[in-house]
């Protein structure tokens, strides 16, 4: 797990034991790491769902609906985090081979 995450899931789980909810525990995570995205957020809240050691219903459901917030909210998709893709450039356009190809051909039965 990243060190960045780690980070964000203990600052989540911090908040949220501290009885922080919704805007409060989102502030806190951001002061907590100030690099922290809804992508991060919503990552960290996974691997905190996740943990066999977190067991509160209360710390549970306050990481959940907090992630899917976050989640479904359109501006996150305007967060600037690492590529997840690798731009591919078009082919350049030339000179067409003479040769026909495959699906060009003509059948003369």
């Amino acid at each position: 797990m990243p060190d960045k995450t780690k980070k964000i899931y203990h600052a989540l789980v911090e908040g949220a034991q501290a009885g922080l909810t919704d805007k409060a525990l989102y502030q806190h995570v951001v002061e907590e790491c100030r690099k922290a995205t809804s992508k991060k957020i919503v990552k960290a809240s996974l691997l905190a769902l996740s943990d066999p050691d977190l067991k509160d219903s209360n710390i549970l459901h306050t990481i959940y609906a907090l992630a899917i917030k976050h989640r479904l909210d359109p501006s996150s998709m305007d967060d600037i985090d690492e590529p997840d893709t690798v731009a591919i450039k078009a082919p350049k356009k030339g000179k067409r081979s003479s040769r026909k190809a495959v699906g060009d051909q003509v059948s003369t039965y």
